[in-house]
């Protein structure tokens, strides 16, 4: 063996160490060949069945995985299960308790207020809770006093001469009826001398035209004193008519004098004031409000859109302080205010047995029972119906929720009757479908 571009030095060396190896070959050992699979292929083997088997309960969510569109959380969702069962068909309003009788007492007349409660004050039925000083007011009522007392006077001028009247009249009815007596006298006495033949026939006539003078005259005094007494009648009960028209103007002064002392109409308390003492205040302008605290009722505003499904009578229920109080609707406004209807309600059957310890203008729940379904399929309502319209739900099965085509019926505050698409014990995501842009199936993790 050469080796070439070593120096002379490395030889003796390289020379050496193959003489070594030379020498070791004596300490070599022939092995055979094993038969079968070595240790490490076994090894192998043994893993591989493992991952195999280990992958066999996880086949079926991995070929989930590979179906699903999107993934998410399950944390994220809410789930509900479907149910069967009754299902109330109700609506849910806000409401502020009021006490049934809240009268708010205005000002009857144009003046100074001189208040005599404060807000909050007990107050009895009859007591004076402010005064009206109205001097022009006051002075109206002498005035018309002092014209009712010059009609009364004349009033008793025209009767006192209406008796004279009729006085003198029938005096001179009583003269004639003497004159018309006589002048039959004197034709008696004509006729007994024109038969003796004392008298002529011309003295004779004359006495006969003396009685028929005498009768119209008297029957003319009758007639007049007839129709004078009529004509005086008639204006005494016209001035008696005057008078009183009077007097009702003045009893009307008087009770408008009067409630210038206002004064509550019942026992209660004074629940606000709108004026401050001594201030001038216009006729019909705020003073106070005096409420009845021994009967309560709720005040709600509901959607316009149930105005048409509620009425005096429908059922309702009232959430206050965790409790929840039977009540009855007992009157809807026919008027809609900024897409809402005022309604009243009162607790229990109507009769108002409310519970203690309300306070004016607390507020309180209301839900209003509309209609009530029996034996139906229900689900808790969710965002789901927004989103899907109502018409698309996904339903959970091992873990992959699909999308799935439903028909909903009647709603109420908390759930919503199934009609079509779903059955009793199915999952649904009651979480808004909108985060799944459209996808058919979507897989939850755990």
């Amino acid at each position: 063996m050469k080796f070439r571009g070593l120096s002379a030095v490395a030889h003796p060396l390289l020379f050496r160490l193959l003489a070594m190896i030379q020498q070791s070959d004596s300490m070599d050992v022939i092995l055979d060949k094993p038969t079968g699979l070595s240790r490490r292929s076994k090894i192998l083997i043994g893993v591989a069945v493992l991952l195999l088997l280990a992958l066999i309960p996880l086949w079926p969510s991995l070929t989930r995985w590979s179906r699903a569109d999107q993934s998410v959380d399950l944390a994220r969702l809410r789930i509900a299960t479907v149910t069967r069962g009754d299902l109330e068909r109700d609506v849910a309003a806000d409401g502020r308790i009021v006490a049934a009788n809240h009268p708010r007492l205005y000002s009857p007349a144009e003046g100074t207020v001189s208040l005599a409660v404060r807000p909050g004050q007990t107050v009895l039925k009859g007591q004076v809770l402010a005064r009206i000083e109205s001097p022009e007011l006051e002075s109206h009522l002498a005035q018309e006093r002092s014209r009712l007392q010059s009609l009364e006077s004349e009033l008793g001028r025209a009767r006192i001469s209406a008796r004279q009247q009729n006085v003198g009249n029938e005096q001179t009815s009583e003269l004639r009826r003497v004159r018309l007596e006589a002048a039959r006298r004197e034709l008696e006495r004509a006729e007994k001398l024109r038969t003796e033949g004392l008298l002529n026939e011309v003295e004779h006539e004359r006495a006969k035209v003396a009685v028929r003078l005498a009768e119209v005259e008297l029957d003319q005094s009758r007639q007049g004193s007839s129709l004078q007494r009529e004509a005086l009648d008639f204006e005494v009960a016209d001035r008696s008519r005057q008078v009183e028209r009077q007097r009702l103007v003045v009893s009307e002064l008087e009770r408008r004098v009067r409630e210038l002392a206002v004064a509550a109409p019942f026992d209660g308390q004074v629940a606000t004031v709108d004026v401050d003492d001594r201030q001038a205040v216009i006729v019909n302008a705020p003073l106070l409000t005096v409420v009845d605290l021994s009967t309560y009722e709720v005040e709600i505003r509901i959607p316009e859109a149930y105005a048409d499904e509620i009425g005096s009578g429908t059922r309702v229920e009232i959430d206050y302080a965790g409790r929840k109080f039977p009540g009855t609707l007992t009157a809807v406004s026919p008027e809609v205010r900024e897409s809402q209807v005022e309604g009243t309600v009162a607790f229990g059957d109507g009769a108002g047995q409310a519970p203690a310890g309300l306070r004016q203008n607390q507020r309180v729940s209301v839900r209003l029972v509309l209609d009530r379904r029996a034996n139906v399929l229900k689900v808790p309502r969710g965002p789901f119906l927004e989103s899907g319209g109502g018409r698309k739900v996904y339903v959970l099965e091992d873990g992959l929720a699909t999308m799935r085509d439903i028909r909903t019926g009647a709603m109420s505050v908390g759930e919503v009757e199934i009609l079509e698409g779903l059955v009793e014990g199915d999952q649904i995501l009651l979480t808004d479908t909108q985060q799944f842009q459209g996808a058919e199936s979507v897989l939850v993790r755990p």
